[in-house]
């Protein structure tokens, strides 16, 4: 009588650990799903709600439109980037510094030039040397065009935002574009347009690269500059701009 009451005892014990051992196995699944969901977003995700300036969500390279001209702005290839940058130093102390003038030397160099060619070429049988090789030039067409049409299209971008400015809709852009013009003409008047290219084109070398550089220090500098800005914006706004007062946007319906 004895036995059946151990093997009743024993298949009870069994069933408590099947339930014990799914309630354990429930258990470790639910503090898994936990601790996924506590797990900390991966560097990536992180680093891409960092704040980046002028909001780009891009690389500098493809900000600045990618290939060869971004390769040349960041230094990619430093003896092409170099050889531009030295190149328009020179010529800004040949025309700036040493005040020599475009036609001047255009026409001195032709001179000079033809004078060579012209000599080399009638002299040649009495030198016992090869008359000299004169290539022909053409220059190709579709360059110039997708210039042109590319140069067309800024242009008329320009037109087109000068004209909703112009038409009184957006004060805060109005302030901006009379601010910058207004900054644009004292520089102006400090230099003339060649140092002002220059100064542009040695900007465009330096600037890009170190941001790309320290770009991890600079943007935090960039947004407390911004909201600062804002703050500065607001107060402006309700004390000044906010008591301008505003006709109609809208033209009368006609009847």
């Amino acid at each position: 009588m004895a036995e059946p009451s151990e093997n009743a005892k024993s298949t009870v014990d069994s069933v408590i650990e099947k339930i014990h051992g799914d309630d354990s196995s429930s258990s470790s699944s639910e503090s898994e799903s936990e601790s996924e969901a506590v797990k900390p977003e991966s560097p990536s995700s992180v680093k891409a709600k960092i704040f980046r300036l002028f909001g780009r969500e891009k690389p500098v390279h493809q900000v600045l439109g990618g290939g060869k001209p971004a390769d040349v702005l960041l230094w990619r290839n430093k003896k092409i980037s170099a050889s531009f940058l030295g190149g328009v130093t020179g010529a800004w102390v040949f025309f700036e510094l040493l005040e020599y003038h475009l036609l001047t030397l255009v026409c001195y160099t032709l001179i000079v030039s033809l004078a060579i060619l012209f000599l080399w070429s009638n002299a040649h049988t009495f030198i016992h040397k090869s008359p000299p090789r004169i290539p022909e030039v053409h220059i190709p067409e579709d360059p110039f065009l997708q210039v042109v049409s590319a140069l067309t299209i800024e242009i008329n971008q320009g037109f087109a935002a000068l004209r909703s400015i112009a038409s009184g809709r957006d004060l805060k852009k109005f302030l901006i574009v009379i601010a910058g013009l207004w900054v644009l003409s004292i520089v102006g008047s400090w230099a003339n347009f060649l140092t002002l290219f220059y100064i542009s084109v040695v900007l465009l070398h330096t600037v890009p690269v170190l941001y790309e550089k320290y770009e991890d220090k600079i943007d935090p500098l960039a947004e407390k500059a911004l909201i600062e800005l804002k703050k500065q914006y607001t107060v402006f706004d309700e004390k000044v701009l906010s008591k301008i007062p505003k006709g109609p946007l809208k033209g009368k319906k006609r009847a």
